[in-house]
Parts: C-alpha cells; sequence; structure tokens
C-alpha cells in the first residue's frame, strides 16, 4: 500500500504480450512475453508502482486498463520499421516511466536503450537466452554488436540462471543479478496423466521436428504437441502436416495461457527438445504441474540433476530415449514430486517480486545521482 511515499512508475516493453492480457486476441507470444506480463501484473497489485505496457496494435485502443495496467499501443507489425521505431518511441514518451523494461534481442532493444539514455530514464534489460549471456544470439556480427551496446546501458541487467551470470560477466564484463523467472503457484490438483507433452513455438532452436520424430518412433505411447506458428516460420504447414499423419500424436496450433496448465496436469512427462534457452517457462509450468522433465540438451544450472525434477540427455539422441523409457515407469511420480517441491521455492512469483521492488529502488536511486 502507498503510505505518502511517492509512486514509481515502471514501463515494460513486449510488443507481442497482448494476447496474454486480453485472451480473444490469438496472436503468438512466447517465454519472454509471459515473464514480463506476469511480473506486470503482480507488481501492479502494488499501489507503490504505476505500471504500463507497451505492447503491438493489434487493433485495440490506444490505452486500456487491463488487471491495473496501462496498456499502450504501440508499433504496428505490418508497417516498416522505420515507422515502428516511431510508434515505439511515441508510445514509450505516453508511458513516461521512470524505468523501462525490455527482455530478449532484438531492435527494440537498442530503442529502449537509446531512448532511457537521451531522456534520463533508468533501463533494465533481462536475457531470454542463454547465447545472448555468451556471444553466440543474435546472430549477425552487426546486430551483435549493436545488442551489446544497448545492454550496456542499462542500469541492470537481469539473468535466469548462474550460468548465464558467470558468461555474460566473461564475455562483457557486465556484474548481473540472477532473477527467477516468477509464476503464480496454485494448490495442486490430482488429475489422470494420460500422455507425453511438448509445448513451444516453431522456432528452429527448439527443434519441434525432433519431438514427432520420438512419437514417430513409441507408437505405443500418446504425444500432445502444442506448437505455435513461430514469426517467420515458413515450414510450419509442412511440420503440422507431418505430425497430422502419426496417429499417436495430437497437434495442437495454440491454446490460450489460461488453459495450459490443463495439460501439464495431465501430462506424464514434459519433453524439451531445444538447443539452447535461458530458463524455459515451459520447465516451471510442468514443475508447478508435478510433471517430470525430458530434456534433450536445455538443463540450465544442472537444475534437473541437482534438484531431481527430471532428467537431460546432453543432447544424446539414444540416451534421450532410453530417458523417456525410464521416466514412464516408476520414477515419474518421485520425479514429479521433486519438481513441484523445486518449484514452490524458487519460482513463486510473490518471492520473486519482492526482488524486483528492490532492484527498482537501487535503480531510481542510481539514476538519480547520474543527473545530478
Amino acid at each position: 500500500m502507498n503510505s505518502g511515499k511517492s509512486i514509481t512508475k515502471v514501463c515494460f516493453v513486449a510488443p507481442k504480450a497482448y494476447p496474454l492480457f486480453n485472451p480473444v486476441c490469438k496472436e503468438i507470444f512466447g517465454g519472454a512475453e509471459l515473464d514480463l506480463y506476469l511480473l506486470a501484473a503482480e507488481l501492479a497489485k502494488d499501489t507503490d508502482f504505476l505500471v504500463s505496457f507497451i505492447t503491438a496494435d493489434y487493433g485495440q485502443s490506444e490505452i486500456e486498463i487491463i488487471q491495473n495496467v496501462k496498456i499502450i499501443k504501440g508499433l504496428n507489425f505490418r508497417h516498416n520499421s522505420l515507422t515502428g521505431a516511431h510508434k515505439l518511441i511515441k508510445a514509450m514518451k505516453k508511458a513516461d516511466a521512470d524505468i523501462y523494461i525490455q527482455k530478449s534481442a532484438s531492435w527494440g532493444t537498442f530503442l529502449v536503450a537509446m531512448f532511457c539514455r537521451l531522456h534520463k530514464r533508468a533501463f533494465l534489460y533481462r536475457t531470454a537466452t542463454a547465447g545472448e549471456c555468451n556471444g553466440n544470439w543474435p546472430r549477425g556480427s552487426v546486430e551483435r554488436r549493436i545488442f551489446q551496446w544497448s545492454i550496456r546501458q542499462a542500469g541492470k541487467v537481469l539473468v535466469q540462471n548462474e550460468t548465464d551470470r558467470r558468461n555474460i560477466k566473461d564475455l562483457l564484463d557486465i556484474t548481473a543479478i540472477l532473477v527467477r523467472n516468477g509464476h503464480l503457484i496454485q494448490p495442486l490438483t490430482q488429475n489422470n496423466r494420460d500422455m507425453v507433452l511438448w509445448v513451444g513455438r516453431s522456432d528452429r532452436l527448439k527443434r519441434p521436428e525432433l519431438f514427432i520424430d520420438l512419437a514417430e518412433q513409441m507408437s505405443h505411447e500418446k504425444f500432445i504437441m502444442i506448437c505455435q506458428h513461430a514469426t517467420g516460420d515458413n515450414n510450419y504447414d509442412t511440420l503440422n502436416a507431418r505430425a497430422r499423419q502419426i496417429k499417436n500424436l495430437e497437434f495442437i496450433e495454440g491454446v490460450p495461457f489460461s488453459e495450459i496448465d490443463g495439460f501439464f496436469l495431465r501430462a506424464k512427462i514434459f519433453v524439451n527438445t531445444s538447443d539452447t534457452e535461458g530458463f524455459p517457462n515451459t520447465f516451471i509450468q510442468a514443475c508447478k504441474s508435478g510433471t517430470p522433465i525430458l530434456s534433450l540438451n536445455v538443463n540450465p544450472d544442472n537444475f534437473l540433476n541437482k534438484y531431481k525434477c527430471g532428467l537431460c540427455a546432453d543432447g544424446d539422441w539414444q540416451i534421450f530415449k532410453n530417458m523417456l523409457t525410464d521416466l514412464l515407469g516408476t520414477a515419474a511420480r518421485e520425479y514429479g514430486q521433486n519438481a513441484r517441491r523445486y518449484v514452490e521455492e524458487n519460482h513463486n512469483i510473490k518471492k520473486i517480486i519482492k526482488l524486483y521492488k528492490e532492484i527498482f529502488c537501487s535503480l531510481i536511486r542510481l539514476n538519480a545521482d547520474d543527473r545530478r
């Protein structure tokens, strides 16, 4: 509650997040958008903060108030880049925030960094993938240099795991802060678990075709694949068509965020086939549903082994298949219970938001010092 002290204005910038605020909009969003949406909605419950959120133009009003968050319409993806940059800057001016937060390497990172530098506002950047911290992403050398310049402008940089924290220190000499993704943790309900689950976008880094291979080779198990069409993916229709030829695989093009937990609660195992990620929100969704995780490559800070939440094959396909067979046996229940304990201790948004508030206060002080 506000007790007479000044209000801190915080603006989140994530153009593709609008469908999370308004489920009537069926467009694509990813883990970065989900992370910032959950943070904004939780922060807006505190009257010491005035929260705004810049999204893309999906045909909504210029300004809407949803969950106590002011939604400001920004760029239109159908317009050219110059027009998009102008509209994004205009939206940031309209937000008139003390702190601007952006996540995931893009030209938007540069625009937010430049805006904050010119207008003497605090900039907080949150990394989305391991590649942003070890120099492997963005792939183009020019884009990488621009991105790295941009995050050097941030008053604070946040990462999702300890490995990323070390890597970004080695690469850019940035002392980042480890803050885990936060989710609302509801009481766990018992459900009949009847399938193996994959959830994500058709981005090539997520290797969705490997899950289809898995289903094809394990015809005695039921598989469900929830796969949104990733922006710029020209092979989605081919992927979709191939998946629909597999009798034991159900392909779903998208599920509203409000309904996704039901699938995790039904899953015997959650499967991740990505080459690289920071800390997938889907891992947290699996853990809070008491669902063991099987990962081909991704295992941030070795948490699957450390907390016994699941198994990682370290890129070995044969071991990956053998691990799935093992997890489908009696071990799944124990791994699921461990996963639930892990998420309660490490990803409860009620705890995470307290860390953000401390960081915001520190940013305000730093920015005030810089202005003197």
